[in-house]
Formats: C-alpha cells, structure tokens, sequence
C-alpha cells in the first residue's frame, strides 16, 4: 500500500512504541494485554489526532490555506493538537468550541487542554450545546474570506477520509512491529468517537487481509449510529486508497455500553480503569477517550469475553492534558478505589 502518494507534513515522533503490560495482565489472569503507545506522538503531549494531522494539514497547505478552522468540546484533544500544529507551522487557528457539559467546573473551562490552546495562540469561540458545527465553522469560515484569509476547514476530530490515512498508516505501522516482535494479534481495542481512528485502522488492516479484528468503544453515540458512521468513513477511505470494497459492514463494531450519562462525563468505571493503570503500569489516560474505553476493555476481560492465551492490543490514543479539566471529579473518592 502506497500512502506516499498522498501529501503529508512529518509531524509525529513515530513509529509510536508497542510494548506488553505485565502487571495488567497478571492482575487480569489473561489475556496478554498489550497497548500501542499512541500517546507518544510528540506534538503537544501527543495524541493519535496528530497521525491525523500529518495529512490534513499537508492537504491545507497544498490548497494555500493560511489559517486551521475546527471543532470539538471544551477539553478537545483534538483541538489542541491542531492549535499546536497551526503554531508549528506559523498558521492561524480558530478553534470552535461546543458547551456539551452543563455547569462546567472553572478546571473544566480554563485549565488542561484550553490552557495549552491558548498558549499555542488559537481564537477561541464558545457555541451552546447543540449547534450545529459544520455550519457553524462554515459561517466562520466565510467570514475570515471575507477579511482576506484563506481559512481550511477540519472535520471534528479530524474523521474524513484525509484524516483517516493516518491510521491506515497505523496499521500498517502496528502489522510490521507485530511481524518484528513475532506478536500475533489477536483482538485491537480503542475508543471509537468521530469515527477517524476505527475506520482508519479497519480499513488498512482489511486492506492488507491481516484478519485482525477491531471493537471500538463507544465513547458519545449509540451503537447503531457509530457503527453507521465508521462505516461510512471506512468505505470513503477505501474508495479513496484504491482499496475498494475491501471493508464490509461486519468488520465494524461498536461497543457503546461504557458510555454513562453522556459524553465527556465521568464515569465510576473510568475512574477506577485510570487509577488502576497509572498505579500499576504507570500509565496515565484521559477521562472521556481513552479511559472509557479502558474500562470497558477491562470490564469485557472480566467477563470472560477473550480467552487466557489470545493477544490484545489497545490502542492509545492519548489526552492526558484533559486530566487537569476533570480534577474535582478524579479526585472526589480516590480513596475508593485503593491502590489496587
């Protein structure tokens, strides 16, 4: 598979390390539990939107554009990647944020990844909860036209079929590290949101016929409506590699259980998921992405949903700035979860 065909700007520290998880793995009884270190990708305490990015912004730059437009919630990891990237390359950045928690905490408002947005220089533009925000960063858009600029439009989350490259590019990145290390894969695991990552990474490994299967968790939409929207991606990028057809609709799957109340709300197996990595691996994930999907990754091994000699590889996708913007909450009952 070709990808070099295709403009990107070098802006991850990759290949991302893949590495095992002893003391998960004892505590768990099984299976082997290894993670794809996608929170070293270097750009603003890295991320997997940067793999993302490397393509989105290279297209940017290719069409002229002086000036990053995108959106996300308050605490977006994938916003202050971007805020971070337009500042490497010496472009503006419009970030446009929808108010998606009510009553949010001064932590949630000013401090962990909107701390770093600003002091990247992004604008930042706050929306009520429910906006529409393609249209939103479309008038917003026309408006910076209409003053001389040329702005480029980034999809939340960075989830089209541009973006999506970057983790086709994981894939075949993860199949050549999993080849080295005479790792066979048995299941990947990551957290499933705007839908970039999961068919990214389906379609490079239906692509090149690993036979690896994929389950996003589901972090903001119900499991019908996610699995529709990876699809849909996935099929665009296949099209878009000279893949096509290679994805089919069963290769898509969503558990969308460990969601909670909603998205970027805490919950109580978060909590324990990320307090239990970072005192016995010493891993830190972030509390609506990675950490949900977490918990959920755990909370299925428990149950006896994987057996005891297969592999697992969970992909993560960093955003641990955004722990900062959930301090009262992460730290209200630590106590109740010990140091497991």
């Amino acid at each position: 598979m070709h990808l070099s065909r295709f403009p990107r700007l070098p802006l991850a520290h990759l290949p991302t390390p893949l590495e095992f998880l002893p003391r998960l793995t004892e505590r768990l009884r099984g299976p082997n539990i290894y993670v794809k270190r996608d929170d070293c990708t270097g750009l603003a305490t890295g991320g997997n939107k940067t793999r993302k990015l490397e393509f989105l912004v290279a297209d940017a730059i290719a069409q002229g554009a002086e000036t990053l437009i995108t959106q996300g919630a308050v605490q977006s990891n994938h916003a202050r990647q971007t805020a971070a990237a337009a500042a490497e390359l010496g472009m503006g950045c419009e970030l446009l944020f929808e108010n998606r928690i009510s009553e949010p905490g001064e932590e949630y408002l000013n401090s962990g990844n909107v701390l770093l947005d600003r002091l990247f220089g992004a604008n930042i533009h706050h929306y009520p909860g429910g906006t529409d925000m393609d249209a939103a960063m479309e008038e917003h858009a026309a408006r910076l036209r209409g003053e001389g600029h040329e702005p480029y439009i980034i999809p939340g989350g960075g989830s089209n079929r541009i973006g999506a490259l970057g983790y086709v590019n994981c894939a075949l990145e993860l199949l050549y590290q999993a080849n080295e290390q005479r790792l066979r894969i048995d299941h990947i695991i990551h957290a499933t949101g705007s839908a970039g990552t999961q068919a990214g990474l389906v379609t490079g490994l239906r692509a090149t016929n690993s036979g690896i299967p994929v389950l996003g968790i589901g972090v903001n939409a119900p499991k019908d409506v996610q699995e529709e929207r990876v699809f849909k991606l996935a099929e665009e990028t296949a099209d878009y590699i000279g893949a096509n057809g290679c994805v089919r609709r069963e290769d898509i799957v969503a558990n969308c259980d460990y969601i909670g109340e909603g998205y970027g709300i805490p919950t109580e197996g978060m909590k324990a998921a990320l307090l239990l990595l970072a005192r016995m691996e010493g891993l830190l994930f972030d509390p609506v992405y990675s950490g949900k999907a977490l918990a959920g990754m755990i909370d299925l091994v428990e149950r006896g949903e994987f057996s005891e000699d297969e592999n697992i590889v969970f992909i993560h996708t960093g955003g641990s700035a955004g722990l900062f913007g959930y301090l009262d909450q992460l730290l209200d009952n630590e106590a109740d979860y010990g140091r497991r």
